[in-house]
């Protein structure tokens, strides 16, 4: 269960959720998914957005939220029309993002795997 920030909770901040945006990149690629150099509408990104947001304990990302950090990420974000889709944004990462999502996700495995008790 996800619960929401308190009137005295901050807001993730900005590094925590690019982290974040990267661990679910990493996580959608470790699903076989394409994801360099490949126009993608936000909404095939939203299941890993959603995962990496349960997963960190923090509430799920606004569309506009996800599109500036990702920008602030370097990758080429483009905005849509609200009539041509429900996440109006289409975005392209580029292959170096691609390589640091997929360290980032890998490391939190390894992490994992060193924290747990046999």
């Amino acid at each position: 269960m996800i619960e929401q920030p308190s009137l005295f909770e901050a807001e993730p901040a900005a590094f925590d959720i690019e982290r974040i945006l990267l661990y679910a990149l990493g996580e959608f690629q470790s699903r076989g998914k394409v994801l360099a150099n490949r126009e993608l509408a936000l909404d095939r990104l939203r299941g890993a957005f959603k995962r990496a947001t349960e997963k960190f304990e923090v509430e799920e990302f606004s569309d506009e939220k996800i599109a500036n950090a990702l920008e602030k990420l370097n990758a080429k974000v483009i905005k849509v029309p609200n009539f041509v889709a429900k996440h109006p944004f289409r975005v392209t990462i580029q292959e170096d993002l691609a390589e640091q999502a997929k360290q980032i996700y890998q490391d939190s495995l390894d992490n994992e795997g060193k924290h747990q008790k046999y």
